[in-house]
């Protein structure tokens, strides 16, 4: 017989019809039911007097709601042959309610001892849960006499094989594993014993909540409106909408941190198991199998997981062991994200694959990611008979959180099955996301139960010693060499509160960082470059004003909006570096409010003409309704580079974020400039819908002549512009290789501030997301561009003052992570300030923010190649412009690697190499050897010859208190 539920032919009204019928036949049972013996049902209760609960609906879906009548009259049916039962109708009133977070009008004490009081030992009782065409079916035997739950089974199958699914709970509750508090071991009814909050939860026996107190975070739960707490011993449950409450179990004793889950505690506590596909079947179950258990104890939070893969290791894509590289994304992965704040709107991310590779960083307001933050944590990983496992332990000292022992977090889970170009999370997410879903931490599930001991504050301590020799050579050809060293604090981090840290540093020294990669450059506009700096990392996103400075794939900045505050501007003149002397930083959040107050003094540096500079910037922002902020910025410098005069400016803005893909961004700045008065505002507004079908952005900007952010970056100064887009993104059934059609186009209108025309520009893009994950992208462009002054655009070409129109066309493939060549190839040819520009490249794939180029050796030796030759005839001269760049990275092991960059650019004729062994030896302690070379390749020799050359070696410690 098959379910009356579940049937495409079947109509809600006829599944209900159907299901009434089948209660009125009495719900017989198929033999499956009649493999559980008599002597094995009378072992089960031992004799005692059972009561049979309807099972809850909390899909909360009325026309499934006789199904939780059916399954306990089937199961009645078969128990009443057996052992004696108690009639239901004497106990009406005591429906199963007894989860701490629901609403219900009797206590959880007294109903259970009302069913004593009826003659009930034991009590069967659970639910059932629809999400598409699956079906879970939860069931547990309490004991009343002391509100233990003694067994418990879980089912998952298919709405069509319910029948079969509901005949399967006596036999399985009947193979159970009983625990320590097994049935047939109760001697007499015990009063219920309430755990004092100081003895951890026991991993080997779950208690019913009885007359205990409301587990941390119960109560948080029930006032923000997510579902309600897990009932033990459940670890996850959920409401219609899929969206999901989780617990995390104390552990009772150590934790070996091995990457084998054999440890007992994975018997006794059941695991999350029910991901959601995001992509390709978005709504329905994975593929593959992915178990998740979340531990905590007195220092450390955990994640433990077994992952399912059907295919050999061989066809696993697990190729990226180097710390931070964001190709680990892109790999066979798992990532945790932890809204520690519970503000729904800002995380912090861990990703890892079976290599050991891990990537983390921070999220803020959903739109910016920090991926060059380094917290400690440590990982360990593991093989099995099926797939992969891997345990992962991380401090409390290595996340800010809300003060108080009792913690509610919002958590996110995300399986990356890169060979099937599949992806899945923990609740459901809308498709519009795309590469950005991982950041939409609105969507993340509620995690309740986590108990943090109160702890000695955060104390931190990272000094450094650097020993280097370099050389030089001077115009007349001379070369000099030098031997230098130096010792300082790299930071100092102290914990004000659980969510306000302080960090300081003095004689800083940046030695150590990877060299920029750099860009070809045809416009007449500067180039953005990212921070890379440690002291700068750690809450980065805290000083971001206006919706600029977003990076991530949720970024929807405009290549125009100022940045206010860019760190790049603190330390660096003209190309060179400037002399840190110290300064300090205070980052976190009281109450409601973010902020951000950083001060730093920087030293003169006499090549470049830098002054002495104080630097300092102060940023509040304040959440208002559900994810929506207000914030203003102050940022002041006591000289303009290299002049004397003083900078200041101010800034107030705006984000308000609606349903899943709304949002609204807008800002008002003010900048004052030592001898200079007037026209120096700009403001700008923003609207964005992101749906996974349809897209529109619309976009005013203005910025006054004067308009100068001494602390902040900005592209393109003096303009006033108006932006607009549509994208339609339909996703055809009918072809099955391909996932997504996008179809999008743009209009730009920017005139200066007095409302000249300077550019108008129109696009039209289409782009093909096929489903081996590879993308195909064709795109037209017709600008007109008016040149108020001329420009160089190359050493010995200028272009004339003049309006120009042109036309561009690019084709480009971008092949998928998966493979072992991966990376973007792309060609476009067009009309170009009145002659033509031809360019042909590999480079970025794309997939992702930071995607690369890359060829895989090994797993542990790739190589990322890069090149972009641009041709340009102009009628003023002809030149070609190539930068070609090759990264060549060996993992050591996943806390220690080598890379090599090596970059040719034309345009400045210079050859340079960077060379970088990183190593971690111990969590948060590092040694780097460096070293760099830049050579001129216009000497007459055949070998370019040498500008400069340094040999670094640092080493630093981080002690902790």
């Amino acid at each position: 017989m098959s379910s009356p539920i579940g049937s495409p032919r079947l109509t809600p009204r006829r599944q209900t019809i159907l299901g009434l019928l089948w209660l009125a036949l009495g719900c017989p049972a198929s033999s499956a039911q009649g493999q559980t013996t008599a002597i094995e049902l009378e072992q089960l209760f031992n004799g005692g007097p059972v009561l049979v609960l309807p099972f809850r609906n909390i899909s909360s879906d009325p026309e499934v709601e006789w199904v939780g009548e059916g399954i306990a009259e089937a199961l009645t049916a078969t128990l009443a042959r057996t052992v004696e039962l108690v009639d239901r109708g004497s106990v009406a009133t005591g429906q199963l309610r007894l989860g701490p977070t629901e609403a219900t009008s009797i206590d959880a004490t007294e109903t259970i001892a009302m069913w004593r009081r009826a003659g009930a030992r034991w009590v069967i009782y659970g639910a059932y849960q629809q999400l598409g065409s699956q079906v879970r079916i939860t069931a547990r035997i309490m004991d009343t006499g002391n509100g233990a739950v003694v067994r418990s089974t879980r089912l998952d199958g298919q709405l069509d094989q319910l029948f079969a699914l509901q005949d399967r709970i006596l036999p399985n509750l009947a193979a159970t594993v009983s625990r320590p508090s097994a049935m047939a071991a109760v001697a007499a009814p015990a009063q219920p014993s309430p755990r004092r909050e100081t003895e951890p939860e026991s991993a080997e026996a779950t208690v019913a909540p009885t007359a205990q107190p409301t587990p941390p975070g119960a109560r948080a739960a029930a006032v923000a409106g997510v579902p309600p707490f897990p009932i033990p011993p459940a670890t996850v449950s959920r409401n219609a909408a899929g969206q999901a409450t989780v617990r995390v179990v104390r552990l009772p004793g150590s934790l070996e941190l091995d990457g084998v889950l054999d440890d007992p505690i994975y018997q006794a506590i059941e695991p999350i198991s029910d991901l959601i596909q995001f992509e390709p079947d978005n709504g329905a179950p994975p593929t593959e199998k992915t178990e998740v258990w979340l531990f905590f104890d007195a220092t450390h939070f955990y994640i433990t997981a077994r992952c399912w893969h059907s295919g050999p290791e061989s066809e696993w894509v697990a190729n990226e062991m180097r710390r931070d590289n964001f190709n680990v994304a892109f790999n066979e992965s798992f990532s945790l994200m932890l809204d520690t704040f519970y503000d729904r709107r800002n995380g912090v991310l861990f990703i890892l694959n079976p290599l050991g590779g891990r990537l983390d960083g921070q999220i803020t307001n959903e739109r910016d990611f920090n991926g060059d933050w380094n917290p400690i944590w440590d990982l360990k990983t593991g093989r099995f008979e099926g797939g992969w496992t891997f345990e992962a332990q991380i401090p409390f000292k290595s996340l800010r959180y809300r003060p108080g022992q009792d913690q509610v977090w919002g958590i996110q889970l995300r399986r990356n099955l890169q060979a099937k170009n599949e992806v899945a999370f923990l609740t459901p997410m809308d498709r519009g996301l795309r590469e950005g879903a991982l950041m939409q931490v609105s969507q993340a599930a509620t995690l309740v139960g986590l108990e943090i001991p109160d702890s000695r504050r955060l104390f931190e301590v990272k000094p450094y010693v650097i020993s280097n020799a370099s050389s030089s050579v001077d115009p007349s050809r001379q070369v000099s060499n030098t031997l230098a060293g130096d010792i300082g604090l790299d930071i100092v981090k102290v914990g004000l509160t659980e969510n306000l840290t302080a960090d300081f540093t003095l004689n800083t020294d940046f030695a150590q960082v990877e060299a920029d990669e750099q860009q070809v450059n045809l416009t007449r506009f500067s180039l953005f470059f990212p921070e890379k700096r440690e002291f700068f990392l750690e809450n980065q996103g805290v000083f971001g004003f206006g919706g600029a400075g977003g990076r991530g794939p949720s970024s929807r900045r405009s290549a125009e909006t100022p940045i206010l505050f860019y760190s790049r501007q603190i330390g660096l003149n003209a190309g060179r570096e400037v002399p840190l002397l110290g300064g300090g930083r205070l980052t976190g959040r009281a109450g409601p409010f973010t902020l951000g107050l950083l001060n730093i003094q920087t030293d003169g540096e006499p090549v470049s003409g830098a002054l002495g500079t104080n630097f300092t910037v102060a940023r509040v922002q304040r959440n208002i309704l559900r994810r929506s902020s207000i914030g203003a910025i102050l940022t002041s410098r006591s000289a303009v580079a290299n002049q004397p005069g003083s900078n200041q400016a101010l800034g107030l803005d705006v984000g308000l974020a609606f349903y899943d893909n709304v949002s609204i961004n807008s800002y008002w700045a003010k900048t004052h400039t030592t001898d200079l008065e007037g026209r120096d505002t700009s403001y700008n507004g923003a609207f964005a819908y992101n749906g996974d079908r349809y897209g529109l952005v619309a976009e005013h900007l203005f910025i006054d002549e004067r308009f100068s952010p001494g602390m902040g970056f900005l592209r393109r100064p003096d303009l006033r512009k108006s932006f607009g887009s549509l994208r339609f993104s339909p996703r055809p059934q009918s072809i099955a290789w391909i996932r997504q059609l996008t179809f999008d186009g743009s209009y730009d209108y920017i005139t200066d501030a007095a409302g000249t025309l300077e550019t108008r520009e129109a696009t039209g893009n289409f782009r093909i997301d096929l489903e081996n994950s590879d993308r195909f992208t064709a795109s037209y462009t017709q600008t007109y561009d008016r040149l108020q002054q001329p420009f160089r655009i190359a050493s010995d070409v200028t272009v004339p003052v003049g309006p120009y129109a042109f036309e561009n066309a690019r084709l480009s493939y971008s092949f998928g992570p998966q493979r072992r060549i991966s990376g973007n190839l792309s060609a476009e040819h067009g009309s170009f300030y009145g002659g033509t520009k031809t360019t042909v490249g590999i480079g970025g794939s794309g997939f992702g923010p930071f995607g690369g180029g890359r060829i895989e050796l090994t797993p542990q030796f790739s190589f990322e190649p890069g090149f972009s030759i641009n041709r340009v005839e102009l009628p003023q001269g002809r030149f070609t412009a190539q930068l070609v760049t090759t990264r060549t990275t060996y993992t050591i092991s996943p806390t220690m690697f080598v890379s090599a960059l090596i970059q040719y650019n034309s345009s400045n004729n210079a050859l340079s190499s960077n060379v970088r062994l990183r190593w971690e030896y111990s969590p948060g302690s590092e040694l780097f050897i460096v070293f760099n070379e830049q050579r001129d390749t216009l000497t007459p020799e055949r070998f370019p010859e040498l500008e400069n050359r340094a040999f670094i070696v640092k080493f630093n410690r981080l002690f902790q208190f």
